[in-house]
C-alpha cells in the first residue's frame, strides 16, 4: 500500500461534545501527512466558548452519575467491549495514525496501538480486584477509606504516540469514575477522533468522554483554566508542562506531568554486547526517535567503545527509512516541519561543539524532495556539556560518549536537568544494584529496552515531570480519598458544660 491510497474517514475533524460531533468553527488548521507534506484533513480549532461547552458536558455527566455510579461489573463490560471494537478496527486506526504521525504502519500495528487494548484490559481486571484500606484502632475504632471520582479530568495527549497515550489517560479516568475532555495534539487528531466513535459504540454514555481540538495556547490553555476541570494530565514537552502547571495553580488543580527526557544508556565492558547493541538501536530509533524515554546519550566503556560504535553505525545505516505505510519501513518521517527543522539544527550544533558525525545527518537518498525524512544519525561527543548531550532532541539522533570507570558513567548519567529513564547493560550484579540506587531517574532499566507495566510507577525526576503513571499514582490522581471513622464503643470525651445543670 502506498501513502496516497488511503483516505481518512473524516476530512474535517471537529469537537466531540456530549456524544455529538460539532460543526466546524471559523478557524480551520491543516492536518499534514509528514511523509508527503500534503494536507489530508482540516481541524476545527475549539475556542474558549466551545471548550467550556465540552467541560460543561463532562461536568453534567459526572454529576448525573450516569458513569460514575455504574457498578464495577458494568464498567468492566464496557471496557471489554472497547477492547473488542479496537481489535476489530485496529487496521483502520493504524492507517489513520500513520497518515498524520508518520510512524511506520508495521510498528503501529505490532507495538504501539496494542497498548490501547492492554490499557483497557488492565483496568477491567483491576475493577474486579480492587479493595480499599480498612483498619482497627485498639478495638475502639473502625476506619476505612471511601474513594470518589475527582470530577472532570482534562487529558492532553502528545503527537508522538497520539492514540496510545490518549487511551492510557482515558482508561484511567474512566476506571475511577470520572468524566473527561481529551485534547489531542493539533497535528495528530485522526485516530483519536475515530476512537470517540468506538467509545460511544462500546457503551460510554454521552458527555463522559469529550474531545476538543486546537493549539495549546488557545484550546489547551482554555481547557486547563476552566473552573470545571479538577485534574489535568499532560504528556509532552517540559516547557509546555511548566506553562500548564502555572495555568492550573490558581484553581489548585491537581496536575500529572510526564515530560521530557535525555536518558543515558550505559554500556559496560561486562555487558552482552549483542543484546546491548539491539537495545541501543531500539531505544533511540524506534518511534522515529520521537520518544521521551529514548536512550539518546549512549555511554560506552573505553575498552569496548570503538568496536561497539562500528557495529552500531553499520546497523544504523542498514535501517530501512521510507514510506511509513510500507510494511518494510523501520523509520519514517519526523512528525512535522517545525520539529524536523529543529532536529536537523542539532547536526551543525554537534560539529560546533567538537563532535564527530558517525552516520546520518542528512536526508536519505531516493526519497524525493517531500517528507520530513532524516537518516538515523549518531555523533561522538567529547563532553557531556555539549548541547546535543543536554537538550532533548526528540528524533533519530544518538550522542555517544566514552567513560573509563563506572563512577564516571553514573556522574555523566546524572549530569542532566532531566531524570526520566536510564538504561544499563552489564553482567556485574554490583553495578546493577549500584545504578538502581545512584541514578537520578524515575525508571532504571537493566539489560532491557523500555518495557511498561501499569502495576508499577512511570515518571521522572527533576525536569522530567510531576507525578507517576501506574495504578497507585493514577488511583491517587483521579480520585478523592475520604477516611471514615466509626466508634465501636463510647469514646472518652470531656462533658463540657455538664456540671452546670
Amino acid at each position: 500500500m502506498t501513502t496516497s491510497s488511503f483516505t481518512p474517514m473524516r476530512t474535517t475533524i471537529t469537537s466531540y461534545i456530549d456524544g455529538q460531533w460539532q460543526p466546524a468553527g471559523a478557524l480551520l488548521l491543516p492536518v499534514i501527512n509528514p511523509a508527503t507534506e500534503e494536507v489530508v484533513a482540516q481541524l476545527g480549532e475549539a475556542d474558549a466558548r466551545e471548550t467550556a461547552a465540552a467541560v460543561a458536558a463532562a461536568q453534567a455527566s459526572w454529576k448525573s452519575g450516569i458513569w460514575a455510579r455504574k457498578s464495577a461489573a458494568e464498567k468492566r463490560r464496557v471496557f471489554q467491549r472497547i477492547v473488542a471494537l479496537t481489535l476489530e478496527h485496529i487496521e483502520e486506526l493504524a492507517q489513520l495514525e500513520c497518515l498524520n504521525s508518520g510512524l511506520p504502519l508495521n510498528y503501529l500495528r505490532a507495538r504501539q496501538l496494542p497498548r490501547i487494548t492492554r490499557n483497557f484490559d488492565f483496568f477491567a481486571d483491576w475493577l474486579s480486584q480492587n479493595v480499599e484500606k480498612a483498619g482497627m484502632s485498639d478495638q475502639d475504632y473502625l476506619r476505612f477509606v471511601l474513594r470518589e471520582p475527582a470530577g472532570v479530568a482534562a487529558l492532553i495527549a502528545p503527537w508522538n504516540a497520539p492514540l496510545a497515550l490518549a487511551s492510557t489517560k482515558i482508561a484511567a479516568a474512566l476506571a475511577f469514575g470520572n468524566s473527561c475532555v481529551i485534547k489531542p495534539a493539533e497535528t495528530t487528531p485522526l485516530a483519536v477522533a475515530r476512537f470517540m466513535d468506538i467509545l460511544s459504540e462500546a457503551g460510554v454514555p454521552p458527555g463522559v468522554v469529550n474531545m476538543v481540538n486546537g493549539r495549546g495556547h488557545v484550546t489547551g490553555d482554555a481547557l486547563v483554566r476552566d473552573p470545571g476541570v479538577r485534574v489535568v494530565s499532560f504528556t509532552g514537552g517540559t516547557q509546555t508542562g511548566r506553562a500548564i502547571a502555572a495555568a492550573a495553580a490558581p484553581g489548585l488543580k491537581r496536575v500529572d506531568l510526564e515530560l521530557g527526557g535525555k536518558s543515558a544508556n550505559i554500556i559496560t565492558e561486562t555487558a552482552n554486547l549483542d543484546d546491548a547493541l539491539d537495545g541501543a538501536l531500539t531505544s533511540i530509533y524506534t518511534n522515529n526517535g520521537q520518544q521521551c524515554f529514548a536512550g539518546s546519550r549512549i555511554l560506552l566503556q573505553r575498552s569496548i567503545a570503538d568496536a561497539f560504535m562500528r557495529r552500531f553505525v553499520e546497523r544504523a545505516r542498514a535501517i530501512r527509512v521510507g514510506d511509513p505505510l510500507d510494511m518494510a519501513t523501520e523509520l519514517g518521517p519526523l512528525s512535522n516541519a517545525a520539529h524536523y527543522a529543529r532536529v536537523c539544527s542539532f547536526i551543525e550544533m554537534a560539529r560546533a561543539d567538537g563532535g564527530e558525525l558517525l552516520c546520518g545527518g542528512q536526508r536519505p537518498p531516493g526519497l524525493g524532495a517531500k517528507g520530513y525524512y532524516l537518516e538515523p544519525t549518531a555523533v561522538l561527543m567529547p563532553s557531556n556539556a555539549a548541547r546535543v548531550c543536554q537538550q532533548e532532541i526528540f528524533g533519530p539522533f544518538a550522542a555517544f560518549q566514552v567513560f573509563d570507570d563506572f563512577d564516571e558513567a553514573i556522574a555523566i548519567a546524572n549530569d542532566s536537568e532531566f531524570g526520566l529513564v536510564s538504561y544499563l547493560w552489564t553482567n556485574d550484579l554490583q553495578q546493577a544494584h549500584r545504578a538502581a540506587r545512584a541514578i537520578e531517574a524515575g525508571v532504571v532499566l537493566v539489560n532491557t529496552p523500555m518495557i511498561l507495566d501499569l502495576r508499577f510507577p512511570f515518571g521522572g525526576y527533576k525536569s522530567s515531570g510531576v507525578g507517576r503513571e501506574g495504578i497507585d499514582g493514577m488511583r491517587h490522581f483521579y480520585t478523592e480519598e475520604k477516611t471514615v471513622t466509626i466508634a465501636l464503643q463510647r469514646p472518652a470525651m470531656a462533658r463540657l458544660g455538664a456540671g452546670a445543670h
